[in-house]
């Protein structure tokens, strides 16, 4: 049995759970982001909830961050130089020659992130199955060394046409450069991805090179000052595609933890979904500048294995998680036509909403919330005061431009806005991929996300929201929850009969020879499509037991399912997936225990959205609630306030999570 900490890192709090499995101890708390050095953050609240002893208990240090997914939004890497075969430059201009958005007359694709000064030729080239047609040119590479040298180049990535095939001359170049005096990190296309797409291949050892930059400095200085303060364990980095990665491979392949931080709330829904027997459940995380969203089915995270951050395409494992600027810093104003806007542009940690008196002094989600009572004022995780006066003083101005009238119908206009986005997102993970919202529970979990159960109910017409305990703290659960994942893929374009089995199976095993997984669950996905189809669809295979006939019939279900309809035309595979998976403790809670330190009760002045009018509102603390009860009423916790407005009723289930059920429609 094992002490694991999970810190979470967002855009206004950073996030701990800690699980002793020995004594059943669950510990959380909450302390404000510190962005421009993110590992603050994390070690102010490791220090302030971790007692020394504990921590020299501890295992291990799971953590989910967005120092990747910050430096692409922000642009802010490494200046990175790019060797590609001859005639194959400009492929990141040049893309896939579509639109984004084909009704938007203004569109322009995001920028490279190598301007093509730095972006290098070499002469060579490898066909398609791995033969060589042209050796490489050693003299192209030094002379790409020199002008790196010149330009100041941090580092590089080298992405030759069909290396996944046939990686001899990646190699060689990598060598070529170190003997010319490069001394900086060196991203190999066929290390990052085995797949074909010679663009996507380009753009995500591209990405990988720009954001190790940050990535490495970042994990490495965070393990040492948890070294300093007697952590022995191990750190983990949880990945895009879910569960999590040592340290030393995270800073190797830091483009697998671009979506490190979103993934681990989803992932925790899931379990708990499956814990509860909820078939359909839709996560709804509510952050300080974001609301992310995924899907969950039969306790399944819907799994990409292309994502795209920023325009950017990334060759990677993906859990579809769906982020829109709707968080409780997410700030309101009038637009120059008069329309009342909300996000996606944060008042973020610093300054924060202007509630927190902390210099901000812009309208925010937060400030409507404690000014309609959504908020109990006082203090908040961290230590924050909250001033409902300051809330007032910021909302008041927007009426006019906006044409509303009076502070309160402001407040409910913010309010109802960021709903709006926010179930428009969950539409996109839903209705999207043919799912009726209408059937699912919703989970609401982040600081915010029980303030906004009930409206995205109504928004969705759906008829139950779940609220896990410690809900403020709720993507850290999934962090202590998470597993050792590594995964490797291999394009194998071949039709799929009786003698493609054997081919798949040898090449499976070839790719868990790369994987370190003593231990692990071995698991093998292959993507197929119909002969003449560009995209696939990925299914699951038990090698040495499915025939062709039983993954015909899989993929025909999973075909139908996803399109409506099933075709006759005969089958062909693309990519091979391997997946190991190590289970860390098996002694993991499924949901944390009941919080205690619940603030005292009371009544508070509450807005109802459904009566829209005051109410005088009992406010209940969660621990030791049983009910049932009727909104409209708050119910508080340490990391966060559930919103229960009239037509609702809440009651504790023997998980310790609370279940709210609509009583009426409107």
């Amino acid at each position: 049995m094992t002490t694991v900490i999970g810190v979470d890192v967002g855009g206004t709090f950073t996030d701990l759970v800690l699980h002793d499995a020995a004594s059943g101890e669950i510990r959380v708390a909450k302390q404000p982001t510190t962005p421009t050095a993110p590992e603050l953050g994390v070690l102010a609240t490791v220090d302030a909830a971790v007692p020394a002893a504990l921590l020299a208990r501890c295992r291990h240090f799971v953590h989910g961050t967005t120092v990747g997914l910050n430096a692409l939004l922000e642009r802010r890497g490494a200046t990175v130089g790019l060797i590609t075969t001859a005639g194959f430059r400009d492929v990141l201009e040049i893309r896939r020659g579509d639109r984004d958005d084909p009704y938007d007359l203004f569109w322009t694709p995001p920028p490279p992130l190598i301007p093509r000064r730095l972006r290098a030729e070499a002469a060579e080239r490898v066909a398609a199955d791995g033969t060589v047609v042209d050796e490489l040119d050693p003299g192209t590479v030094r002379a790409a060394a020199r002008l790196f040298a010149a330009e100041g180049v941090d580092a590089v990535a080298v992405v030759f046409l069909n290396s996944h095939a046939n990686p001899a001359h990646e190699v060689l170049a990598a060598e070529l450069l170190r003997e010319a005096g490069f001394a900086g990190p060196v991203s190999l296309s066929h290390e990052v991805s085995g797949e074909y797409r010679e663009y996507e291949r380009t753009c995500t050892t591209v990405v990988d090179a720009f954001v190790r930059h940050r990535m490495g400095p970042y994990l490495r200085n965070l393990d040492r000052e948890l070294r300093a303060r007697g952590f022995a364990g191990e750190v983990l980095v949880t990945r895009s595609g879910g569960g999590a990665l040592t340290l030393a491979e995270a800073v190797a392949r830091p483009f697998e933890t671009i979506l490190s931080g979103p993934v681990a709330g989803a992932a925790a829904t899931a379990r708990l979904a499956a814990s509860l027997g909820l078939r359909t459940a839709v996560a709804a995380d509510v952050g300080g500048t974001s609301f992310d969203t995924a899907l969950v089915e039969d306790g399944r995270l819907p799994l990409l294995y292309q994502g795209e951050v920023v325009g950017l395409p990334l060759q990677s494992p993906w859990v579809d998680v769906r982020s829109v600027g709707a968080g409780g810093g997410s700030v309101a104003y009038a637009d120059s036509g008069g329309l009342l806007r909300v996000g996606p542009r944060s008042a973020g940690a610093d300054p924060g909403p202007a509630c927190y008196l902390r210099g901000g002094a812009e309208a925010t989600v937060t400030d409507a919330a404690l000014h309609l009572g959504m908020i109990p004022a006082g203090h908040i995780s961290g230590g924050i005061a909250l001033s409902p006066e300051r809330a007032a003083e910021v909302l008041a101005p927007l009426a006019g431009p906006v044409g509303i009238e009076g502070t309160d119908a402001v407040a409910e206009g913010v309010i109802r806005i960021a709903a709006a986005h926010m179930a428009q997102a969950v539409r996109g993970v839903t209705v999207e991929r043919g799912v009726d919202p209408r059937g699912a529970a919703i989970v609401a979990f982040g600081g915010a996300g029980p303030l906004f159960g009930c409206l995205l109910a109504d928004e969705l017409d759906v008829d139950t929201v779940v609220v896990p305990p410690n809900a403020g703290n709720f993507s850290a659960v999934g962090l202590v929850q998470a597993d050792v994942v590594r995964s490797s893929a291999r394009t194998l374009v071949r039709p799929l009969d009786g003698e493609a089995l054997p081919v798949i199976e040898r090449l499976a095993g070839s790719l868990f020879e790369r994987l370190p997984d003593a231990g692990a669950v071995r698991e093998v996905d292959l993507d197929l499509r119909h002969r003449g189809q560009e995209h696939t669809l990925t299914i699951p295979v038990r090698l040495g037991e499915d025939d062709v006939a039983a993954l015909a019939a899989r993929f025909s279900e999973a075909y139908h399912r996803a399109f409506g309809h099933r075709l006759p035309d005969p089958l062909e595979v693309v990519t091979v997936r391997a997946t190991s998976r190590v289970v860390l403790d098996e002694d993991r809670p499924l949901v944390p225990a009941p919080p205690s330190g619940t603030p005292a009760g009371g009544t508070a002045r509450l807005w109802s959205f459904r009566g829209r009018a005051w109410a005088d509102a009992p406010v209940l603390p969660r621990e030791g609630f049983t009910g049932p009860a009727e909104g409209p009423l708050l119910m508080v916790e340490p990391t966060a306030t559930t919103y229960v407005d009239a037509g609702f009723a809440v009651e504790a289930h023997r998980s310790g999570c609370l279940m709210i059920t609509r009583k009426d429609r409107r």
